[in-house]
């Protein structure tokens, strides 16, 4: 039996844009008060408008970005001082930079990967807990990735940094054993959305070959699972959610129409 998020309040990073934009909008449409922050606050004014429309709800929106203790302690303050409360939190702020191996690599993009899925998944999560706990009722959802599962070439610190949010969640799950808490892992595949393009510095012809001959899961099909997640009732946990398009069977294995078999 699923349950609705009336009376509750979710929170969710990196919302300006693809899986992070439709789960907001999953989740009011759910029944949830939203809470949004991004990098881009000028596009979460859309979405606050479009959440109005469909739902009737005013969504609480602020610029987040989550390599910036500064931003991330006043998105944190801003949201409590807005709701009083939150019961569920999902940290989907996150990002892919370049394809390039060890010897090669930027390692500014090294460093941008590691402050923006790692340390800002765990800044999010370490100040929203104490009212996460405080709910009676709380739900951590962070969003991994295949890649968390199976490295490849060109992707070492990507992956290292999903590998990361895979053991962080693990450890939540361990620590807050006996709270009323619940903490999934969301672990998609290939998904359309911006990733790609910003993975490639923005070269749209690189980022339009990732899907060439392929059909990826859409921003909605991952959103559709995190509301799944945190719909369950109290006592259900989804620990891991592994989500690839029928088209994938790992992080590098794929079946591309009208490829050469």
């Amino acid at each position: 039996m699923a349950i609705d998020g009336r009376g509750k309040v979710a929170v969710v990073t990196g919302a300006s844009s693809g899986i992070g934009r439709q789960t907001a909008l999953a989740l009011a449409r759910a029944g949830f008060d939203v809470a949004v922050g991004a990098r881009r606050k000028e596009r979460l004014a859309d979405l606050v408008d479009e959440i109005a429309r469909e739902t009737g709800k005013a969504a609480y929106a602020a610029a987040l970005d989550v390599t910036s203790v500064p931003s991330i302690d006043a998105f944190v303050q801003g949201v409590i001082g807005h709701f009083g409360v939150v019961h569920v939190l999902v940290n989907n702020a996150g990002k892919a930079l370049g394809r390039d191996p060890v010897e090669t690599a930027d390692e500014a993009d090294w460093q941008e990967m590691l402050d923006t899925n790692v340390m800002g998944l765990m800044r999010m999560t370490k100040r929203f807990l104490p009212h996460i706990v405080a709910s009676g009722d709380g739900h951590i959802v962070n969003l991994g990735s295949i890649a968390g599962h199976e490295s490849y070439a060109g992707g070492s610190v990507y992956c290292a940094t999903k590998f990361a949010v895979r053991a962080i969640t693990e450890a939540l799950r361990h620590e807050l054993l006996g709270k009323p808490v619940r903490v999934t892992s969301i672990d998609p595949g290939m998904v359309e959305t911006e990733f790609s393009l910003v993975r490639f510095h923005g070269d749209a012809s690189e980022a339009a070959k990732v899907y060439q001959g392929v059909r990826p899961l859409t921003a909605d099909d991952i959103a559709d699972c995190i509301v799944f997640a945190v719909t369950r009732p109290a006592h259900v946990n989804i620990d891991e959610m592994i989500v690839t398009s029928i088209d994938q069977a790992g992080a590098r294995v794929f079946h591309r129409r009208g490829a050469p078999s």
